[in-house]
């Protein structure tokens, strides 16, 4: 089978997807931006060939370089697991005649205003929401809403360019800084608890899915440096609150007709017991939770989804074993990292359940905590039990820093 896969590098796990692929026989054909060269290790030796583009955010122009270098050959699947490149996979798959995700189904999924109005429609609840191009617009929408509300880009990617607005002075701030981004959606801000269902499907079969649950919610985390988010993969999701939630995902996967891949989808749990629907990305979740969803299960998932889409199986054992939580650390102050506190002491009390440690090197420059998830490194917790997971996770966030000078 020959596989067309757009940003084979990048994000950081877009190369353990092009080694998937070329694992269960895939003849792996890459499109990007930047040179061959410039790839992981594993994407190169993974890919039978490899087109250099000017942007993949320039569809016409990436659309007439792939077209020409194909030249009338035929490939089986057109693939892309990066956000914003969701449309134009739909794009190529309509030029080339390849089965799969459309224009109009693509675009559901990328416009948080359109995604919405088809989960109403199918009655499904949404947070209350309206699509604003103009300062005007963004004023009516939260006047007719009610404080609180989430500002955020109509075709975003996490929580980037998302700000809670709970006054008119946070709607002028938010305005000011969202001036860049065309059109927004201005919706209701749901109290509650924040969760992920994602899953791997194969014509409209899931035949894998996950929920974790966000300490706090990626929005907090975001926004406070000090804070060392967390995402922890549940073993049993058959509890009754969590149970609403894979409910609620396989609604809104039945109402946007989704048939094949991996996406990943963000609800809230209200202290009522409400299950309210965030949004729904075509495409695996980042931050390392597909990593998450392997150390839950011992499991290769990156294989699992290429498995998937090109067999329409996903023949490894899915068996969940473990609670597994992902810590985020970012350094104390500026510079260069210069040290771990904490460290040692914890890896000698709970080694045994913490199968990765990846913090940024000392000697290192600190990382951009605003551009990343992960910042300067992450942590692996596993156990059978949650309130074990839980309590071992928060003594990784609380007593491990990580000093920059």
């Amino acid at each position: 089978m020959d596989v067309l896969l757009l940003a084979p590098g990048f994000p950081a796990e877009m190369p353990l997807f092009t080694r998937g692929l070329a694992e269960i026989g895939a003849r792996v054909f890459g499109v990007g931006d930047g040179p061959a060269a410039g790839l992981d290790a594993e994407a190169r030796r993974a890919l039978s060939g490899y087109l250099e583009v000017k942007s993949l955010l320039d569809e016409e122009d990436t659309l007439r370089r792939v077209l020409a270098w194909l030249g009338g050959r035929s490939v089986d699947r057109v693939e892309c697991q990066w956000e914003p490149g969701v449309v134009l996979a739909a794009r190529l798959r309509e030029a080339l005649g390849v089965p799969g995700m459309g224009v109009e189904q693509a675009t559901c999924f990328r416009d948080k205003e359109t995604m919405k109005q088809v989960l109403d429609a199918a009655g499904i609840r949404t947070p209350y929401h309206h699509r604003a191009r103009t300062e005007a617009e963004v004023r009516d929408a939260a006047a007719e809403i009610g404080y609180p509300i989430i500002v955020k880009p109509i075709a975003g990617a996490g929580s980037a360019d998302t700000y809670p607005v709970r006054s008119d002075a946070e709607l002028d701030d938010a305005i000011a800084r969202i001036g860049h981004v065309p059109e927004v959606s201005v919706e209701e801000y749901v109290e509650g608890e924040e969760f992920t269902f994602d899953t791997i499907c194969a014509e409209g079969d899931v035949l894998y899915h996950n929920v974790a649950w966000y300490r706090p919610k990626p929005l907090l985390h975001r926004l406070n440096p000090w804070i060392s988010g967390q995402a922890i993969a549940l073993r049993d999701t058959s509890v009754p609150d969590i149970a609403k939630g894979c409910e609620l995902g396989l609604r809104v996967l039945r109402a946007l007709e989704f048939r094949t891949g991996f996406t990943h989808m963000e609800w809230f749990l209200t202290p009522s017991g409400e299950a309210i629907f965030g949004e729904i990305g075509a495409r695996p979740p980042g931050a390392r939770l597909v990593h998450a969803m392997n150390y839950g299960a011992d499991i290769d998932l990156f294989r699992g989804w290429a498995e998937a889409v090109c067999r329409g199986r996903l023949s490894q054992d899915t068996h969940k074993r473990y609670n597994v939580a992902l810590i985020f650390k970012r350094a104390d102050g500026a510079g260069r990292v210069v040290r771990y506190e904490g460290l040692d002491a914890l890896l000698g009390r709970f080694a045994e359940h913490v199968p990765v440690v990846d913090l940024t090197p000392i000697g290192s420059p600190r990382r951009d905590w605003t551009s990343s998830v992960v910042g300067d490194g992450w942590i692996v917790v596993r156990h059978p039990d949650l309130s074990t997971t839980i309590e071992i996770a928060d003594r990784f966030a609380s007593e491990l820093r990580i000093v920059a000078s």
